[in-house]
């Protein structure tokens, strides 16, 4: 019993260490809602076999096309320079999904009105949340029309 409450402390002192519970509760409620997906296999006529295709939930399908605030890092595409377009992680550079660490529902297409400088530092940014389960080229959420927000 005692090696099992051990386990059990152990591993959720790890999990609240994560990045992502390391943020205040309120900026990290965005990517525990956008978790709450399953997904289903289905035969791709193009690529020839079944892909894994994202079932969203009723709280994330209720998101579909509303604004919604988000606190991540900063994932670039093109370089370390200002971006309008890349991809926003819940996890740092090494831990992301691109790295292996994480899950594809823990990034983000993010398209913003203005450049946002790169920084290894989680922001904070407001945009128009959109789901995507029919194209397996992108992402499976992107946000549009971004805007900074002040941390």
């Amino acid at each position: 019993m005692k090696k099992l409450l051990f386990l059990f402390t152990g591993a959720m002192l790890l999990s609240f260490s994560s990045p992502l519970f390391s943020q205040s509760s309120a900026k990290n409620t965005m990517w525990k809602t956008l978790s709450r997906i399953t997904y289903k296999k289905e035969y791709d006529e193009m690529l020839g076999f079944k892909v894994d295709v994202p079932v969203f939930s009723q709280d994330v399908i209720s998101l579909d096309g509303k604004e919604v605030t988000i606190t991540g890092y900063i994932i670039p595409v093109e370089g370390y320079k200002s971006h309008k377009e890349f991809i926003l992680s819940a996890y740092p550079y090494n831990m992301c999904f691109f790295c292996g660490g994480a899950g594809p529902e823990t990034v983000m297409e993010v398209v913003s009105i203005k450049p946002v400088a790169f920084t290894a530092d989680p922001i904070t940014i407001k945009g128009t949340l959109h789901l995507n389960s029919d194209d397996i080229n992108r992402l499976m959420y992107s946000l549009e029309e971004v805007k900074m927000v002040d941390n």
